[in-house]
C-alpha cells in the first residue's frame, strides 16, 4: 500500500463519457461524487450503475419499502452532481454474488452505454489496516473489472451480440478509494457539491445514528483533506486506475 504522505499524480481526465457502477446507493457518495461533479462540469457525460437498490441498508425500514426510497435518493443525490441517468441491476443487497450473471449484467451495460472509463469503489479486502471491506463491495468490484473486459470480448456472453450489443473496449476502470490509489483528483471547487450529494440521502443518514458518517461534511473533509494534501490543493479524491 502507498504511504499516507506519498504524492498522487492526476488523474487523466482526456476522456467524455464514464459509467460508475457500484454496489449500493451512496457508495459514489462517500467521496467519488465530488469528482463526479468536477467532471460533469466539464461537459463530461456519466451514468450510474448500482447493482442494488440498497434495501437492506436501513434496520428501523423494511426492504420492500426502503427499496424505492433509498432509490429515490441516489437520483436525487445524483442529479446535484451533474448525473441525470441512474439505473438499478436488481442485485440483492448485503447478498451480493460474484458470478457469471453479475459479470454479464455489468458488460450488457458497458456496452450499452459505451463508456471511455469505468469508475467503481473499493474492491480490496480492506480499506488500510484493521479497516475491512464490505462482502457486497468486494463481490461487486471483481466483477466490475472482469465485467468491463467481458464486455469487449465478443465471444464472451454472446446472447449480448443477439440483443444487439456489440463489443465496446472501456480503457480502464477507476477505483475510487482504493488503499492502492497511487492518482487523484483535485475536489476543492466541487466539494460542496459532494457534501450536497451525500446529503440527498436524507433517511438513510436518519437510520445511521449518531456517529461520523451521520455528518456528511465532516466526514468527506476528513477523508478528503489527505488526499488533497498528496496532491497540492486543499480536497482531493484518491484513485486506482487499472489499465485494460
Amino acid at each position: 500500500m502507498s504511504p499516507p504522505s506519498e504524492l498522487l499524480d492526476p488523474v487523466d481526465e482526456s476522456w467524455s463519457r464514464a459509467l460508475a457502477v457500484v454496489a449500493h446507493p451512496d457508495d459514489l457518495e462517500y467521496g467519488a461524487a465530488a469528482a463526479v461533479a468536477r467532471w460533469t462540469r466539464q461537459g463530461k457525460r456519466i451514468t450510474y450503475c448500482l447493482a442494488t437498490s440498497g434495501e437492506a441498508g436501513i434496520d428501523a425500514i423494511a426492504p420492500e419499502t426502503a427499496g424505492p426510497l433509498r432509490e429515490a435518493e441516489e437520483r436525487a443525490g445524483a442529479a446535484l452532481v451533474g448525473v441525470d441517468e441512474v439505473e438499478f441491476l436488481g442485485h440483492p443487497d448485503g447478498v451480493i454474488e460474484y458470478g457469471l450473471n453479475l459479470r454479464r449484467d455489468i458488460a450488457r451495460a458497458v456496452r450499452r452505454h459505451r463508456p471511455d472509463v469505468v469508475i467503481t469503489g473499493n474492491h480490496h479486502d480492506t480499506w488500510g489496516p484493521g479497516a475491512p471491506n464490505q462482502a457486497d463491495h468486494i463481490a461487486l468490484g471483481r466483477a466490475v473489472i472482469d465485467g468491463v473486459r467481458d464486455a469487449a470480448n465478443r465471444w464472451v456472453f454472446r446472447e449480448l451480440l443477439d440483443e444487439g450489443l456489440a463489443p465496446w473496449r472501456a480503457a480502464r476502470v477507476l477505483v475510487a478509494s482504493s488503499p492502492l490509489a497511487a492518482h487523484g483528483v483535485d475536489v476543492t471547487a466541487t466539494f460542496d457539491e459532494g457534501v450536497a450529494s451525500l446529503r440527498a440521502h436524507e433517511e438513510y443518514l436518519r437510520g445511521l445514528g449518531e456517529n461520523a458518517m451521520s455528518d456528511p461534511e465532516k466526514f468527506l473533509a476528513e477523508v478528503a483533506r489527505p488526499v488533497g494534501a498528496r496532491l497540492g490543493t486543499r480536497y482531493g479524491v484518491a484513485f486506482e486506475i487499472i489499465n485494460l
